[in-house]
């Protein structure tokens, strides 16, 4: 199998970080590796920052997205056509793709045209709401993928209910690989609350937006905590064309993006987090802060269910306090997403499946 090569995708920074344990797993098992950066998140500096941070290479193959390549068409085309390039030139045996964002579906598009086996790892999510273009994406990867990879039973039973064609693995989460080997040693908790919110469905409705920046003033004000939000450009941009900066709350104040580690680090000394990302409902989880999950829905009610996490949704304030309440008094969750050897796994069972497949 040493002659065998391995390619992955990457794209955007939380697929940076769940993918990087695998490849450290290919280079411990001696197989070939391929790195291929789509481009999706052009913020080269940030991206170069997280990549040190996990211990990644500069990738074989680096595409620069244009900024005019905005749309979800532009943006899936752009990446298809230069994916498809990429895994021509390099000609691996199998392609690794994790996760929901554009640049997994591009390369899963690519690779099933070309023929070369797709596994998809973090398979089986689901948030059942189809006003989320990550929903749309990972449904169709996950019924184009020869390998699934999926996080927890849950996931698995997604799969299954779905008659996808693949072959089902229940690995646990890369996410936990990462987040518990470069997990901060020295944490001293704080007041503060972790903001973030960038999710498109939340942010590009105005109405949405300015309803959810009031719902978390009035939490901040309940509470009587700040916050410290880690804006999005996303979410920065629709706040220029809203012209919603006057509603934002005083104890909210406006932090840039933080590189991977010292983004674990404020994980960890946060009193809770406020957010309606779907990796860091898992890095909480996994880590031992609280969340509350700006959201109608979650692709992670495993964080639910095991008591690490809850949707705040759109409801009344009396409603919102009283879910605040709940949470703060259990801390004593499991986490569900694995023993930080996903990567191992997966890799081991990508082995096995290309010598059956061979």
């Amino acid at each position: 199998m040493l002659n065998k090569k391995l390619a992955i995708l990457i794209g955007t920074r939380p697929g940076i970080i769940k993918m990087s344990p695998i490849y450290h797993a290919i280079k411990f098992y001696g197989l070939s590796s391929i790195l291929i950066h789509s481009g999706q998140h052009y913020s080269a500096v940030m991206d170069k920052q997280i990549m040190q941070n996990v211990d990644l290479p500069y990738p074989d193959f680096h595409f620069i997205r244009p900024k005019n390549c905005v749309s979800h068409a532009e943006q899936t085309a752009f990446m298809l056509t230069n994916i498809e390039s990429a895994l021509l030139k390099s000609k691996p045996d199998l392609l690794f793709v994790c996760g929901d964002a554009n640049t997994n579906f591009a390369g899963a598009l690519a690779c099933r045209k070309l023929n070369i086996p797709l596994a998809h790892v973090e398979a089986g999510l689901r948030s059942f709401d189809w006003r989320m273009p990550e929903e749309h994406n990972r449904r169709m990867i996950d019924h184009i993928s020869d390998l699934l990879f999926s996080p927890t039973n849950e996931c698995v039973d997604n799969l299954k209910n779905e008659n996808v064609l693949g072959k089902i693995y229940c690995v646990g989460n890369t996410v936990a690989d990462a987040a518990l080997r470069f997990k901060p040693k020295n944490i001293v908790k704080n007041k503060n609350i972790l903001l973030t919110l960038h999710r498109e469905e939340n942010v590009d409705d105005k109405q949405i937006l300015k309803h959810l920046l009031m719902q978390i003033e009035e939490i901040l004000d309940h509470c009587n905590l700040n916050a410290e939000f880690f804006i999005h450009p996303r979410t920065k941009k629709r706040l220029d064309e809203f012209n919603l900066w006057s509603i934002l709350s005083p104890r909210i104040s406006i932090k840039s993006p933080l590189n991977y580690l010292g983004f674990l680090q404020k994980i960890c000394e946060s009193k809770f987090i406020l957010t309606d990302s779907g990796g860091l409902q898992e890095e909480a989880c996994i880590l031992g802060t609280p969340c509350f999950t700006l959201r109608k829905s979650t692709e992670r009610p495993e964080t639910v269910e095991c008591g690490a996490n809850l949707i705040l949704g759109v409801d009344e304030p009396a409603k919102i306090f009283k879910k605040l309440n709940i949470i703060s008094s259990n801390k004593n969750w499991i986490s569900p997403f694995g023993d930080g050897r996903a990567a191992d796994y997966i890799v081991k069972n990508s082995i096995e499946w290309l010598k059956e497949n061979n």
